[in-house]
């Protein structure tokens, strides 16, 4: 037995409050070491005559495996709301030993207790099941397909508030960093019965605050509607039509950095260290270098986001301006009801600011949506207490890496996505935000090579995981477009240039989803590789849903599958083709 690939937490994802009464448990392995798992558990002050007693022992499940681990999983109920658990282990090799919080011992026998309150002290615990500690998460959040909207590119439904530079509506163009095309909010009322035909829930929109650029992240008022895109009246407006549709709107929180047209870098600027705002900002020297050699230049004397000198990055630590960004962060939901925000480089802002946020925002709205942008693994923001979920462009790699660049195998694709499943809560999968692409990186269709075949397998590949799927504007009618600023050209609204079957295959997917969501959502996982075949079931309460995708270079046959086919692409009579997928659902004896 590999006693070194042996791995358990208490009170992280590897045990949990999945509900208020039920614990789900974890424990890591080496791949094809162990042949059983038991958890032996009780109430840690349940003795009889000076014998501790355990409560009946629960065989663990064999989960999800990476190219290294095999985890395995458990639920475990408390009648008193407190466990003490450990799990007996037995490898193939036939040794057996029990682990807990000691480490490893001999084997605790399964039909008897341990003796006294230090006997009970060789187990983890779960000292009490605190409800207020559980990782809680929207539940409207589940259900929600999202659709991102780069404003300034989606429609221009008010020509009168374009700035005199404004270009015409071209959506052949290849957008300079500095062009303007008049997208505008009005242009967003006026579409959104497209969405509501496609099937959206739920907007995401990048920043709409007063800037001076065209992607708004360089923010000079918070509290401002940029004019370019309309008023407050067309926000309120706009919200207000979107939850008469069921749509849900988020906006995108830049508080990491400000812009350096801002009130608040000015008086810096002006005043030096006099400046009121001068501990806002993480300057090193004064006075302030305002002459960069180029935008992105790293030689300032004061932090910014990235290099970029326009963007300087705001000291959260300040008491004060963590006032000044909660003022903010809540002044939109009260006034305007929004339902989410998503955080701009959340991971480069400190946490005791984030914990301060998700209370402010909670208190407000308890099922208002946090999502965080950040690129890797984010335990440490997922615990409860700062964002319900991520931007799972770890996932969205691994898709992209497998189906249109070919460059891992079955194997690697299943492991990374099993490796990042068992980074989190269950509760924290279901809440990630799943994208194939967006503002920030190149367009869906354009990583496919232009084989929009491939494209559909990577979209139904998404929307049939755990967590919550995004369209990036205009991928339905299956525009292209490289890197930033490619990929922010003007929405495709000419009806003949328009890729309808693209559209219609988008809408398909996502009604597929919403019928099958509690399958998709809840269901257990399980995966089977063939060569460059890889098949994905998901179980629940008797129903079974197996997806089928294949990559490889030759036609496969799924005979061998059974139930009813509910969605396919260049599937036929049991042969499924290169690039296409099948789906299949069949009810199971219980």
């Amino acid at each position: 037995m590999n006693l070194s690939a042996i791995y358990h937490r208490p009170e992280s994802e590897y045990a949990y409050l999945y509900t208020a009464s039920e614990m789900r448990v974890r424990i890591r392995t080496a791949l094809d070491d162990i042949a059983k798992i038991v958890v032996v558990s009780g109430d840690p002050y349940d003795f009889s005559d000076g014998v501790w007693q355990k409560e009946a022992d629960v065989a663990m499940t064999r989960g999800l495996a990476t190219e290294t681990h095999q985890y395995w999983e458990a639920k475990l109920y408390a009648p008193h709301h407190r466990l003490n658990y450990g799990f007996n282990i037995t490898g193939l090799d036939g040794e057996a030993l029990f682990y807990g919080d000691q480490g490893f011992e001999p084997l605790i026998d399964e039909t008897a207790g341990s003796d006294g309150l230090m006997g009970s002290n060789a187990y983890f615990k779960m000292p009490y099941f605190q409800e207020i500690d559980r990782f809680k998460a929207p539940e409207w959040v589940k259900e929600t397909i999202w659709y991102q909207i780069f404003p300034e590119r989606f429609a221009n439904g008010d020509p009168s508030n374009d700035n005199d530079g404004t270009l015409p509506w071209n959506p052949d163009d290849h957008p300079t960093r500095e062009a303007f095309y008049g997208g505008d909010l009005r242009g967003v009322i006026d579409h959104l019965d497209h969405l509501v035909d496609l099937g959206i829930n739920g907007i995401y929109f990048n920043p709409i605050f007063e800037a001076p650029t065209n992607h708004k992240y360089d923010t000079r008022n918070y509290l401002e509607i940029d004019p370019h895109f309309g008023t407050k009246d067309d926000f309120k407006e706009l919200v207000d039509q979107a939850h008469a549709r069921g749509i849900k709107v988020m906006l995108d929180a830049v508080f990491n950095h400000i812009g350096d047209e801002s009130p608040e870098w000015l008086d810096v600027l002006a005043n030096g260290q006099q400046s009121k705002y001068a501990d806002w900002f993480h300057i090193h020297s004064w006075p302030i270098k305002t002459t960069p050699k180029s935008e992105y230049d790293d030689h300032a004397n004061y932090e910014t986001f990235a290099f970029t000198r326009h963007m300087p990055k705001l000291n959260t630590a300040n008491p004060e301006v963590q006032d000044y960004l909660l003022d903010i962060s809540t002044y939109w939901i009260r006034e305007f009801g929004i339902d989410a925000w998503r955080i701009d480089v959340a991971n480069e802002v400190d946490h005791h600011f984030w914990k301060r946020f998700y209370k402010a925002v909670t208190a407000i709205d308890p099922d208002f949506y946090i999502l965080g942008e950040i690129w890797t693994s984010a335990q440490s923001w997922l615990t409860g207490d700062e964002f319900n979920g991520v931007m799972n462009y770890a996932f969205t790699g691994s898709i992209i890496d497998y189906f249109a660049k070919r460059k891992i195998s079955a194997d690697k694709f299943v492991s990374n996505l099993n490796a990042q499943l068992m980074l989190n809560r269950d509760q924290t999968n279901q809440m990630m935000y799943n994208l194939l692409d967006s503002h920030d990186a190149p367009r869906v269709l354009s990583l496919a090579n232009g084989d929009k075949d491939i494209v559909k397998q990577m979209y139904a590949f998404m929307f049939l995981q755990q967590g919550t799927p995004d369209i990036y504007y205009g991928s339905e009618y299956a525009m292209t477009g490289e890197n930033d600023p490619d990929n922010r050209k003007p929405m495709e609204w000419r009806p003949e240039k328009q890729d309808h079957d693209m559209y219609a295959f988008m809408k398909d997917l996502i009604q597929l989803r919403k019928d099958q969501l509690a399958v998709l959502v809840e269901g257990d996982l399980a995966w089977q590789v063939d060569g460059d075949v890889v098949s994905v079931t998901r179980r629940l309460s008797g129903m079974r849903l197996t997806a089928v995708f294949n990559a490889s270079e030759t036609a496969y046959d799924t005979s061998a599958e059974s139930g009813q086919v509910i969605f396919a692409n260049h599937f036929s009579e049991g042969t499924l083709a290169p690039k296409g997928f099948v789906v299949f659902l069949e009810s199971e004896a219980v």
